[in-house]
């Protein structure tokens, strides 16, 4: 039987060690910019690439049921993610980096929030669809890792893991969700 313990030991301090470096403050206020969308009964756009895709598609799951099944006003996310059928026939006849953007055209209104995650902060897909929503002043939340890439830059609030690791990033992304979701549950009546 191998012994996996120290490497369990030093994930879970690394991962600790990052949390303790958030910024609490910027989480806040993103919390705050949802909780404003929602009273406003704007429609929240999220979307990611790979396991991004799937956090992405996690909020939608947690915010619709999860908080909107016990709070009196709903929330309305809709994942840019979660519709394969769309997002390979744009792929395959346009282009993947326009498989987000092209599904806001006509559709995204100011009022509206994009909730856009990556990792590294610089796909492309993601890039577009933001600039878009910017383009027509829809707010624009970024959630990332590592330097936070364009995404950080362009975002107007961020949710930023700053560690040079996808799978600790992407845990921590997670963790806002749930770290959310428990709140909003608590609070949003």
């Amino acid at each position: 039987m191998a012994d996996y313990r120290e490497e369990i030991k030093k994930y879970f301090d690394k991962e600790i060690g990052v949390i303790q470096h958030l910024d609490i403050e910027a989480i806040n206020k993103v919390m705050n910019v949802i909780a404003a969308a929602r009273q406003r009964e704007a429609t929240i756009y999220t979307m990611g690439n790979g396991g991004s895709a799937a956090t992405a598609s996690h909020f939608v799951c947690d915010f619709n049921k999860g908080i909107s099944s016990e709070a009196c006003k709903r929330f309305n996310l809709i994942c840019l993610s979660d519709n394969t059928p769309i997002v390979t026939a744009i792929a395959n006849d346009i282009s993947y980096d326009d498989i987000f953007v092209l599904q806001l055209k006509e559709i995204l209104k100011k009022d509206d929030l994009i909730i856009a995650i990556s990792g590294r902060g610089n796909s492309k897909n993601i890039i577009k669809a933001v600039e878009y929503a910017k383009e027509i002043g829809a707010e624009v939340v970024g959630l990332t890792g590592y330097s936070g890439g364009k995404l950080k830059e362009l975002a107007d609030y961020s949710m930023h893991v700053p560690v040079d690791d996808m799978q600790i990033t992407e845990d921590i992304h997670m963790i806002f969700d749930h770290m959310m979701m428990r709140i909003f549950c608590k609070e949003l009546r």
